[in-house]
């Protein structure tokens, strides 16, 4: 029996719990013995959002998997939160010793500060998952600066996990020549995982719908997708100036399709300051389960990830969901293996620099892509190949299968 627990810093209805935990926590899970537990730990950051009859559904059907659900309030970094985690802590270090549990499996850096604590303090083995740069990616980002507390401490604790790991996955193999070079750290057991993508939810028989086309307004038109946010680790007026660059070039034919929880007003701001008309923006707000549907509209796809150096070690969710639908995508340079692995196989376009001349050159040559025949299958063949979940199976089965 191997009992775990997982930390996370997400709240439950988070995208990044949905597809990026919980089908991982599942494989774990089944590499594990007979009568073994996870315990997943996640910080809720709007009480509001699940009243207490889901959470409770919530907390029966992940029982009947073994998986046991540790919600907790969140606090932001600060006084507040440090008092939480101390909280939080004190009733972990209760449920370890009473479950007998084993490993601590952090996903991200900052959780896996607090499962370095523990682990130490109850000498657990440590499992770092989606590793890479959080510390240096908040100050190129622009939230914190080198010289705050928030930076040193989290950067420390970075070095700290790196060297107590029993495993580390990351989502990149350059993270391991970063963590030589930042940390002074030479991984022995290093593992790499993209983000995975569910190729039977992402898949051909959802691409062109024609009654949500037409519901939509999208009936013989060009469209381009977007499924995120704006602000923060994403560009913001970059992506409405190649918005406006390509309304200008496909004329009233081009739509922007936004899957987003961004307000209407908040959009059309962007519209406004771009000198985009309105009119070619597609809004809507839907569940993940729905998501494939309504991507599966588009022609081509971007992917906004701020061009800060750390991001050459992230893996953006959605480049395997685009790839699955088979749409080509739009991409900075040097994010994840995602922009070689565009250029490389000609399935979109990379920007090497974020002005409308290149932005102009970009819609030109997707122009180019999308009249070749049988593109989509093409970059579904990259889709299975780059983030197929048998690269997850794979890897747990390393960490925690059944020697």
């Amino acid at each position: 029996m191997t009992n775990i627990l997982i930390l996370t810093y997400w709240s439950y209805p988070d995208a990044l719990i949905q597809t990026y935990t919980l089908p991982y926590v599942r494989i774990i899970k089944k590499n594990l013995p007979p009568g073994s537990s996870i315990y997943l730990l996640t910080l809720e950051k709007d009480q509001n959002v699940l009243e207490k009859p889901k959470r409770e559904e919530i907390a029966e059907k992940l029982e009947q998997e073994g998986i046991h659900w540790l919600p907790f309030a969140y606090k932001p970094f600060g006084i507040s939160a440090f008092v939480m985690w101390i909280g939080i802590s004190l009733k972990l270090c209760s449920l370890i010793i009473q479950r007998k549990i084993s490993v601590i499996h952090c996903w991200c850096t900052p959780p896996g500060a607090i499962g370095y604590f523990l682990s130490v303090l109850l000498n657990k083995k440590l499992v770092l998952d989606s590793y890479e740069p959080h510390a240096e990616a908040m100050v190129e980002n622009g939230t914190w600066k080198r010289s705050s507390l928030a930076f040193k401490l989290l950067f420390w604790l970075e070095k700290k996990q790196t060297e107590r790991a029993s495993y580390i996955i990351s989502a990149t193999q350059g993270m391991k020549e970063y963590a030589a070079h930042k940390y002074h750290v030479d991984i022995p057991h290093f593992l790499v995982k993209p983000a995975c993508v569910d190729l039977s939810l992402f898949n051909e028989e959802v691409v062109n719908d024609q009654m949500l086309r037409t519901e939509l307004g999208l009936e013989n038109k060009i469209v381009c997708v977007y499924a995120g946010k704006f602000g923060g680790i994403y560009l913001e007026d970059e992506i409405f100036d190649f918005v406006k660059v390509s309304s200008d070039y496909w004329g009233g034919v081009f739509r922007f399709l936004i899957l987003t929880s961004h307000s209407r007003e908040e959009i059309m701001q962007y519209c406004r300051k771009a000198e985009v008309d309105g009119n070619c923006v597609v809004m809507k707000f839907v569940p993940h389960n729905q998501v494939p549907r309504y991507m599966g509209l588009a022609d081509f796809a971007i992917t906004p990830v701020k061009p800060i150096p750390t991001k050459r070690y992230c893996t953006p969710i959605k480049d395997g969901e685009y790839w699955a639908l088979g749409l080509p995508v739009v991409i900075p340079e040097n994010i994840s293996d995602d922009s070689d692995i565009i250029e490389s196989h000609n399935i979109g376009v990379v920007l090497k620099s974020l002005h409308s001349d290149n932005y102009l050159e970009a819609v030109k040559r997707i122009d180019a892509l999308l009249k070749q025949p049988n593109l989509r299958d093409k970059i579904r063949i990259v889709a299975k190949k780059f983030r197929s979940f048998d690269i997850a199976e794979s890897v747990y089965e390393l960490v925690y299968g059944i020697k």
